[in-house]
């Protein structure tokens, strides 16, 4: 990966034939946070029958067309191998944006030398909290949530920041010195559960993740894994991939003899 060069953020989407919202999102991020992209870069995934002029932007957006479809953690490891900002924006397409977001999240990372990742709160269309921050899954949470439970989320009140085990992707903000040292996202998992192999490893790095309660992006979400078997099949697999994994036995093992995280 390269080293950054700018002071700014460098954005990373991927757009899967979703280019009519990535269009919406990034004249979202013109209005709003264009003080603080150094650039945009865009990955088309899939073919785009959407015809997208990326000039004319505040920033500059850079596009990469695959021959081939890739996994969510290998276009965003791509991406950043190019970027040259200081911060990494990984940011789904299916987003709206009605502030500035970027700022605030920046400003805490700057404020917290431990954190390593920050990411906003996240509402659906009628404004309802998404259960964005969570505990890290157990089997046992699983087959209960299977059965018609609830995943254990982190509560927060008002503008407070808490300090979650792991943050659902949509989007999330890392230094990319980190990103680099991590070697990014893990690209075995093909769809699902990157976000929380990498939150578990920025942890045991002896990082944390912050969840900034007064910044909030909206989630046109599309959850495909509940109506396509072949993404249910890739959220199966990926979860298990997760629970076999060194990763998932050595942070479990450091949360249980590590004090409740405090700023």
């Amino acid at each position: 990966m390269s080293s950054p060069q700018h002071s700014g953020i460098s954005v990373s989407i991927v757009s899967h034939g979703q280019m009519a919202m990535v269009v919406n999102l990034l004249k979202d991020l013109e209005a709003w946070c264009r003080s603080s992209i150094v650039e945009v870069i865009l990955t088309l995934n899939l073919a785009e029958s959407f015809v997208f002029n990326h000039e004319g932007y505040d920033f500059p957006v850079r596009v990469i067309q695959n021959t081939v479809p890739k996994g969510f953690a290998a276009n965003h490891n791509h991406a950043a191998s190019k970027v040259r900002g200081s911060l990494l924006c990984i940011m789904n397409p299916d987003l709206r944006i009605h502030e500035d977001i970027l700022t605030p999240l920046a400003e805490v990372m700057n404020r917290y030398p431990q954190v390593g990742l920050a990411a906003p709160r996240v509402i659906d269309k009628q404004g309802r909290i998404e259960d964005s921050a969570r505990y890290f899954p157990h089997p046992w949470e699983v087959l209960s949530k299977a059965m018609g439970g609830k995943s254990r989320r982190f509560e927060s009140s008002g503008d407070a920041i808490i300090f979650p085990d792991w943050v659902a992707g949509m989007l999330l903000l890392i230094r990319v010195p980190l990103f680099q040292k991590l070697k990014g996202l893990d690209a075995r998992y093909f769809l699902y559960y990157e976000d929380v192999d990498f939150c578990a490893r920025l942890r045991l790095a002896g990082h944390r993740i912050a969840y900034v309660s007064s910044t909030v992006v909206v989630h046109e979400a599309q959850r495909t894994s509940h109506r396509n078997l072949r993404y249910m099949r890739w959220h199966l697999s990926s979860m298990l991939r997760f629970f076999l994994s060194s990763v998932y036995r050595r942070v479990r093992k450091q949360q249980s003899s590590q004090a409740p995280w405090s700023l």
